[in-house]
């Protein structure tokens, strides 16, 4: 029997691959085990630093409940290194006992409308990108536009539409550098129009996302008495939940609320199902079909169209998972095809539980089951994939590695070339990012290029290296 400790690597250091890691750690079992993350950003966190809008604080909360996981010393960070262009899977599989895929969904999900790719027309997940600072995006966004549309019924219809509403000033409060506030700032916006297909009962805003809406300096919430419609169904949904009581309730107070003449409008539209994107050389507004229910909180078209004036549309229908390079992919549901997290090749016929396993290879979060609930959901999802794992090599189908050092990857990623950090260097470039902060009264500023952010991870190398000379 080896005496090699376990080794598992997991790519994607975002919630859901640090909770997979923190879970293994925690895990019963009689034997040693080596775990190491993978990211491809010179910062670990995934969405929760760049798919939360900044002056969101409570929700970007979960990063230290992650720091502190990883601060613990027995999870190694490999940052800045990308899966498919700096490292391969049999590299991997080489020197891991096993290696799980957790690297999320991050670009939008597409939305079949004519005009969709009119300038002027934009995915969320790009915009949230800009204003979260993603070191991978150009640092300017065209905010001309006076009258927005915002596609989407979720918290991230919300954000936009809250960041695009909000004063500059009141974001500057927040972590975002100077590219960000200024482009805020610059912004010639006035009204912002968000539409949802569906009904207010079904609205997938949270509570506490929608009242805070409700609180935004110098932005009048305008809702519409006449698309507010509740049948048996959505009766049903909202005696049901609690959760759906609560947005009702709350989107019910904001049509009693009369404007008081603020700077800009956000106003939510309700059974409105867009069905084109108008313009010919750029976007000149949006065309929906009015919707009514049909009882059972689903809706039907009525026939009815209404052309909106607006010439930007922000498309906020949800995230896609991405196909990485040497792994099986579902173009349908943008997922690794799997089986409770054991990755499959499913071929053209086969279902996921009759598929062949990918020996040792496994997923969890988003790119297991599709962009679904909240952060605290990847849990589950990780409970679920790393069991596996456990009878996986209880019943000794997995391959023991290699080269099963820990050294060696570190080795290989030497010899490649690739410039990758580590969990000492976050904590240096966490240090400079509260620095920037502090100087301006706030608790921190974003560094936005990876140049700034290896740099300042680096720094302690240049310094020893100065101090030795």
């Amino acid at each position: 029997m080896t005496t090699n400790p376990f080794r598992v690597a997991i790519v994607g250091a975002g919630p859901a691959g640090i909770y997979a890691a923190d879970l293994l750690t925690k895990a019963e079992r009689d034997f040693e085990i080596s775990i190491d993350l993978f990211d491809r950003l010179p910062t670990p966190f995934g969405l929760v630093r760049y798919g939360v809008a900044p002056d969101h604080p409570r929700i970007k909360g979960i990063i230290n409940a992650l720091i502190k996981v990883l601060d613990r010393g027995d999870i190694r960070l490999f940052s800045n290194v990308e899966y498919g262009a700096d490292i391969a899977l049999g590299e991997l599989t080489d020197r891991y006992d096993a290696v799980i895929f957790s690297t999320g969904c991050f670009i939008d999900a597409s939305l079949d409308l004519p005009g969709v790719d009119l300038p002027g027309s934009y995915g969320a997940a790009d915009f949230v990108n800009w204003y979260d600072s993603h070191p991978d995006v150009a640092q300017t966004w065209p905010l001309d536009a006076e009258k927005v549309a915002v596609i989407g019924n979720g918290n991230v219809a919300l954000d936009v539409a809250r960041v695009l509403a909000k004063q500059a000033d009141d974001m500057h409060t927040t972590e975002i550098p100077d590219h960000v506030y200024e482009g805020l700032k610059s912004s010639k916006v006035t009204d912002v129009h968000v539409f949802g297909r569906r009904g207010p009962a079904q609205a997938k805003f949270t509570p506490l996302e929608l009242r805070e809406l409700g609180q935004v300096k110098d932005v009048d919430v305008i809702v519409y008495p006449e698309d507010f419609e509740f049948d048996e169904g959505s009766l049903a949904a909202i005696e049901a939940s609690n959760q759906t009581k609560q947005v009702a309730k709350t989107l019910t107070d904001f049509t009693m609320r009369e404007p008081v003449g603020a700077k800009r409008r956000l106003h939510l539209h309700f059974l409105h199902s867009p069905v084109a994107i108008l313009g010919e050389d750029a976007v000149t507004g949006l065309r929906t079909e009015r919707q009514e229910l049909d009882g059972t909180g689903g809706v039907k078209g009525t026939g009815e169209f209404i052309d909106w004036d607006v010439t930007a549309v922000y498309r906020a229908v949800g995230y896609a998972g991405t196909p990485l390079p040497q792994l099986p992919f579902d173009e349908t549901k943008r997922v690794i095809p799997n089986h409770e997290g054991r990755v499959v090749d499913t071929g053209q016929q086969a279902s996921a539980a009759e598929a062949d396993v990918v020996q040792g290879v496994y997923a969890t979060g988003w790119i297991k089951r599709g962009p679904v609930g909240l952060i605290g959901h990847t849990k589950g999802d990780a409970l679920e994939t790393i069991g596996h794992i456990l009878d996986d090599r209880a019943a000794g189908v997995l391959t023991e590695p290699l080269f099963p050092d820990e050294d060696s990857i570190v080795e290989l990623l030497e010899s490649k070339g690739v410039d990758f950090g580590d969990w000492e260097g976050y904590h240096r470039l966490e240090a400079a990012e509260k620095a920037l902060g502090e100087a301006e009264g706030r608790e921190r500023v974003k560094l936005a290029t990876r140049e700034a952010m290896l740099r300042e991870a680096r720094d302690h190398v240049r310094s020893e290296s100065h101090s030795g000379a």
